[in-house]
């Protein structure tokens, strides 16, 4: 572990590299999952003038050998080398080193550089992760061309994959074997990837829009090769679609996809050998839902299309990382809305965004997507960069026009390929191929951390027929940053006579200043409109509508995203007006006319040619996370009791409508993922979700009855989750019934740890802790951290925050040994308490007292010390 007062880096500081490299030629020989050697030969040039020395990074290697233009080096003498670094005094305008090291990936807990995951050899090097398999300029703005041989035991591991094209392969002697790479694009240390091991494949081809086959494989454990077509079909689709959409061809011979259940993140893109979490290629009906399905598909397309954004062009520095995660996140977001529905992927998107972005934005740690410090770079990993940078990238789009958007990526692919750049040159591609200046107020989204909040005010003058709309934006404080400029902010508005009919299409009106007037001509009565229409920016929207406008936008807005928008405002509105009588002593009661909205609701989605899948999301309430966003002070128990009581109201007085929703949407014979199919599937688990909000027997035995007769993983989660909170023995008998079922599907068993963790119960806290010493609970596995700590502490704020402060304890045990094994996930953790202040005073000091806790832990590491540093 790092000391606790570790360096900060700053984005003002950048320097281009002393030296860079030409040709990088390493020989990996496999030995034992304690002992791979590593012999790396790379050809540097000098890019400064004068003389420097050259200074590599290295962490946890063994250095065995360092041979400079083939002249052996003595350390001390002729190099120096220290727990962090190799340094070479100025070694020459070209040269060429050879360095050996031996590392032991099999107890690399961190899962950063070379390690081993149940038998198999996988890397992980983004963001720093080369320096753990060779000394090395590991910085993204030093691009190489790689050459790589691996040797290993040929039973052991017979399959041996890197980056690029195979151009050799063979056998060697003792019953080794070796296969040799090469990639003729050059790419920074972090997209170098190796994977070694036994695994087997699914195999497809692709034809690119040239006519080259490309050879497209999905390497897994024996056994699971039967849950990967959907991950190929996705790949397919996402090729075809960046051809179509991008005019961007796959250029190589091969395109691997390598599977692992031990991983850190989802997926990483390195070049042509993409390395997932096994939770994002798996996908059968029988272990995956159709949130799995939709998530499997996006994240495949994720990853493939980094090939342009992200590796042919890459980050300049760390702090340029929303240039290629921000970009391709925008990309995967509307490949996704072109597979399925686009209104409902808005809405899915944005809700992802409010619920945790926005809650970053609003805490300690708020940051710019373009960040200008850290001291951890594994914590800007963010909602920010990610979410809110393709926020971002959309705002260009929607200010551009399709076209002029194309002309900008199409200039930036042609003016960029090959070169690790700035988010300002992907800006001003944009700006010279559209001729539309996004190089000056623009760019204050890259600089400027916080979420815009914009105020909408209406005034319509009869007798001039005119319609004016006031828009006035501000942008709160946020940590290092007390005053904010005005931002460009493109606001999508339409406006809806009357008879329900739209009067004014969707126009795009640029915000420019703090304040500023719109005002539409020929407006012949009164309109109401509908404002930020498929959320055209990543703001805070208060509008002077009232309940009944916002009422008659759920029902006649053509924009689905705003109809679903408008329902959401309602019950926010009304909620937050019980809460506040809650607060002082007095019983909230339901709205009525919300009631008869929803009611309305429902009657829509009984329709035959209804949109299943909007109205699934149009009838959902605001979740509790989204509720306490509203609240200056945060009592998560509180809030589940309210919403709880609009719930009951609204199945009591509805269960007739809610009954027949489900029968009508319960007849399924076959599976299928269609987007109409999984619409029928969320539409008729909403309607299940209602209903089992009670004690009724007929309830419980409706849902244990869809757990029976479930013929998917959908139906079958739905079915858990409406049992989850109760103390039936229903609950008890599923939950059993599952896991003996599913108990050899790693992934299947995370879902029964979270179903659990999620579950609102006086015996939630006790239920964690057995699940925490199950003997299917491992602590060494991050999607088995997840499924229990994640799930408890980030999706279940009621018992996570009960006011015993026993949720902080057990989280805060948890952080501190994952500290010392794997200080990646130990920080992500950390999330739920970084807004402590946010909450009830007697929930402060308690979480207080856990982060101080942490903080004051001898050996923690940077990026636990720097999140609980700042949150404090």
């Amino acid at each position: 572990m790092k000391n606790q007062n570790p360096q900060t880096i700053y984005l003002k500081d950048y320097q281009p590299p002393l030296y860079l490299v030409e040709h990088t030629s390493m020989t990996f020989q496999i030995l034992k999952g304690d002992d791979v050697r590593v012999t790396s030969k790379t050809q540097f040039i000098k890019n400064h003038d004068g003389e420097e020395n050259l200074v590599l990074n290295g962490e946890h290697l063994v250095l065995k050998n360092v041979t400079l233009n083939d002249k052996r080096l003595e350390s001390g003498t002729d190099f120096q080398v220290d727990n962090e670094t190799l340094t070479l005094p100025c070694p020459g305008d070209s040269f060429t080193l050879e360095i050996t090291t031996q590392i032991d990936p099999e107890h690399n807990t961190a899962l950063e550089g070379l390690y081993l995951s149940q038998g198999n050899f996988c890397t992980q090097c983004e963001a720093q992760g080369f320096r753990r398999i060779t000394y090395y300029l590991d910085r993204p703005d030093v691009l190489s061309k790689f050459t790589v041989r691996i040797e290993a035991d040929k039973a052991t591991y017979p399959v041996l994959l890197s980056n690029g094209n195979l151009i050799e392969e063979g056998d060697l002697d003792q019953g080794r074997h070796y296969t040799l790479w090469d990639d003729p694009f050059s790419k920074p240390c972090y997209l170098f990837a190796l994977v070694a091991g036994t695994l087997v494949h699914i195999k497809d081809e692709f034809t690119t829009k040239s006519g080259r086959t490309v050879d497209l494989r999905i390497y897994v454990r024996e056994g699971d090769q039967g849950q990967c077509r959907h991950a190929m079909e996705s790949l397919k689709k996402a090729m075809k679609w960046d051809e179509d959409v991008y005019g961007r061809e796959y250029e190589l011979d091969r395109f691997n996809i390598v599977a692992v259940s031990d991983f850190n993140m989802g997926a990483m893109e390195n070049t042509s050998l993409n390395i997932f979490n096994t939770a994002l290629v798996l996908a059968h009906q029988d272990t995956a839902t159709d949130f799995d399905f939709i998530r499997v598909e996006g994240v495949i397309g994720h990853e493939y299309f980094h090939n342009w954004t992200g590796n042919r062009i890459t980050c300049r520095d760390w702090f340029q990382l929303s240039l290629k995660e921000g970009l391709t996140v925008f990309r995967d977001q509307e490949f996704s809305s072109d597979m399925n529905s686009r209104a409902v992927q808005r809405i899915d998107d944005v809700v992802k965004l409010r619920r945790m972005q926005f809650a970053e934005d609003a805490g300690p740690l708020a940051h710019p997507i373009r960040p200008d410090n850290y001291i951890e770079i594994n914590n800007f990993y963010t909602m920010t960069v990610y979410e809110k940078g393709a926020e971002v990238i959309r705002m260009q789009h929607t200010l551009l026009g399709a076209e002029n958007y194309r002309k900008g990526t199409d200039l930036y692919f042609e003016r960029h390929d090959g070169e690790a750049v700035t988010c300002e040159d992907f800006v001003k591609c944009m700006s010279d191929a559209s001729g539309k200046d996004l190089t000056g107020q623009f760019s204050n989204w890259y600089n400027q951390a916080g979420t815009p909040e914009i105020t909408a005010r209406g005034s319509y003058d009869e007798e001039a027929q005119t319609y004016t709309l006031t828009l006035t934006q501000y942008t709160p404080p946020t940590p290092g940053q007390d005053t904010k400029k005005p931002l460009l902010i493109p606001v999508a508005t339409g406006l809806i006579g009357e008879d329900g009919k739209e009067i004014q299409e969707t126009t795009i009106l640029e915000l420019t200043d703090s304040t500023q007037d719109f005002t539409f001509e020929n407006v012949s009565s009164k309109p109401v409109p509908s404002i930020l229409r498929g959320f055209s920016a990543p703001v805070k929207l208060k509008t002077d509508l009232n309940d009944d406008e916002l009422r008659f936008l759920q029902i006649h807005d053509t924009d689905g995203f705003n109809r679903w928008e408008a329902g959401q405002t309602l019950a926010l509105r009304m909620i937050g007006r019980m809460l506040d009588k809650t607060e002082k002593g007095e019983e909230p009661e339901t709205d009525k006319k919300f009631i008869t909205s929803f009611s309305d609701l429902l009657s829509q989605a009984l329709e035959e040619d209804s949109d299943k899948a909007l109205m699934a999301r149009a009838l959902a309430l605001p979740d509790i996370a989204m509720i306490a966003q509203e609240r200056n002070v945060v009592d998560p128990t509180m809030i589940y009791e309210v919403r709880k009581q609009v719930l009951d109201d609204l199945r009591r007085s509805q269960r007739a409508k809610l009954e027949s929703l489900y029968r009508q949407n319960n007849t399924q014979t076959t599976f299928g993922i269609s987007p109409d199919d999984m619409a029928e599937r969320a539409l008729k688990n909403t309607a299940l979700a209602y209903l089992s909000t009670s004690e009724r027997r007929e309830d419980i035995e409706r849902a244990k009855q869809q757990y029976d007769t479930a013929k998917n993983m959908t139906d079958r989660v739905a079915a858990i989750s409406a049992l989850i909170n109760k103390t039936c023995a229903e609950r008890k008998n599923v939950l059993a019934h599952y896991y003996e079922h599913f108990s050899a599907h790693a992934l299947v068993i995370d879902k029964w740890f979270s179903l659990q963790a999620s579950g609102i119960r006086k015996t939630t806290l006790e239920d964690i802790k057995q699940l925490r010493d199950h003997e299917a609970f491992n602590l060494r596995n991050p999607n088995r951290v997840r499924a229990l700590y994640a799930a408890f502490a980030m999706n279940n704020p009621v018992s996570f925050h009960d006011v015993s402060g026993k949720g902080y304890a057990f989280l805060t045990d948890a952080i501190l040994e994952l500290n010392e094994t794997n200080p990646q996930i130990a920080a992500r953790l950390l999330t739920p308490m970084r807004e402590w202040k946010r909450y009830t005073t007697d929930r402060q000091e308690k979480m207080k007292a856990a982060l101080i806790q942490i903080r004051d832990t001898d050996n923690l590491s940077n990026d636990v010390y720097e999140i609980v540093q700042k949150s404090l």
